[in-house]
């Protein structure tokens, strides 16, 4: 008689790195090939929220005194960093939610910084005003099209979990900065009637360790660019529904609120939750499955295919489609964190930094 059958996986992932300190949420990989990844400071002992990944080390990135913020509303230093992005100009750019253990932001902390890869100095330094960056906002991942404007575009999501969601629009020309679709629906969580997630076979809602259970609240998360530019797709975390904005509408601050929620397009279920969106040159979008330890890819005709499928791809968090041909992604083990375990710290290091061939690369919106 056979013994019991596992779960196959799909695809190949190669291990790139293994994380033995705190937990990763973004990666990204200049033209060059260069390797960073930040660490929020969500619990975890963070040393650096920024780094670059050399010789198999993880060396402060631009250096030791850009990681080291005098406080929480220091505009010349990293206070909390989500993710990083290398645009399509080979620059590295570093969304700092200022806001550690998600504290209300001051003023100074909430920034982007743009760092140059050939100098490993800082550039640009973009603050929020208190009507962009809120008390409540968490900033958590940003992509560009530089064709537009003087110097480009970013798009920026807004993933509170206790006020209003929302894209942040950044001219980097100029630094100014707006809000789009606030509080509109498509940005928000979807309460447990109508999205209940299961990972690793149990429901994941915030369990802390003495009260009730509770939904958990993040909205507008991962967020990918089309190829062409046109659509910016988004999703909330809580959420199996995937949506797209004309980037025309929002990339104009002179477009009303109503007329941009106008070019919102529903396409439709997933089938899964993200927690991290990519694109590639190909017009494909790629879609982590924190549900099933997968990263899905959506092809130009709306079809969905799995790309990889492994246990090893415990929480897959941020990807970075790199000019080497490779999907990098980190996987994380978010959900065992105590807040999601009754106050029990479930992860078991290390966490890992995965890639897998998919011959395609970066969407490259530039001049």
């Amino acid at each position: 008689m056979n013994g019991p059958v596992g779960d196959e996986p799909v695809g190949e992932l190669e291990l790139v790195h293994t994380f033995t300190g705190p937990m990763p949420t973004g990666v990204s990989v200049s033209h060059q090939g260069r390797i960073f990844v930040n660490f929020p400071k969500w619990g975890d002992e963070v040393p650096a929220t920024v780094v670059e990944l050399r010789d198999g080390q993880e060396v402060p990135y631009p250096d030791q005194q850009w990681n080291d913020p005098s406080g929480d509303d220091d505009a010349g230093a990293f206070v909390s960093v989500q993710s990083i992005v290398v645009d399509p100009a080979d620059r590295l750019w570093v969304l700092d939610t200022g806001s550690p253990m998600f504290q209300p932001t001051k003023p100074g902390g909430p920034k982007l910084v743009r760092v140059d890869l050939d100098t490993d100095t800082v550039a640009q330094v973009i603050t929020f005003p208190t009507d962009v960056a809120l008390p409540t906002t968490y900033l958590n991942d940003v992509r560009f099209d530089l064709r537009r404007g003087e110097a480009g575009i970013a798009y920026i999501t807004d993933s509170a979990d206790s006020g209003p969601n929302g894209i942040i629009v950044v001219d980097l020309a100029s630094g100014a900065s707006w809000r789009r679709l606030h509080d509109h629906p498509s940005t928000k969580a979807e309460p447990l009637t109508s999205f209940r997630p299961v990972v690793e076979g149990r429901p994941f809602l915030e369990r802390p360790a003495d009260g009730p259970p509770k939904p958990v609240s993040m909205g507008s998360d991962g967020i990918a660019i089309s190829a062409d530019g046109t659509r910016l797709y988004y999703c909330p975390l809580a959420s199996r529904r995937l949506h797209s904005v004309s980037t025309e509408a929002l990339a104009d601050p002179g477009v009303t609120q109503e007329a941009v929620a106008e070019t919102v397009v529903d396409e439709g279920d997933r089938g899964t939750a993200s927690d991290g969106l990519e694109s590639d040159d190909a017009g494909r979008l790629y879609l982590t499955s924190y549900e099933h330890n997968a990263v899905l890819r959506r092809l130009p005709d709306g079809e969905y295919e799995t790309l990889v499928h492994d246990p090893r791809l415990l929480w897959p968090d941020t990807m970075s489609v790199a000019t080497d041909g490779y999907l990098y992604v980190t996987a994380n083990q978010l959900h065992r964190q105590p807040q999601y375990q009754r106050g029990q710290d479930l992860r078991r290091k290390p966490y890992a930094l995965f890639r897998t061939r998919i011959d395609a690369g970066p969407v490259l919106l530039r001049r």
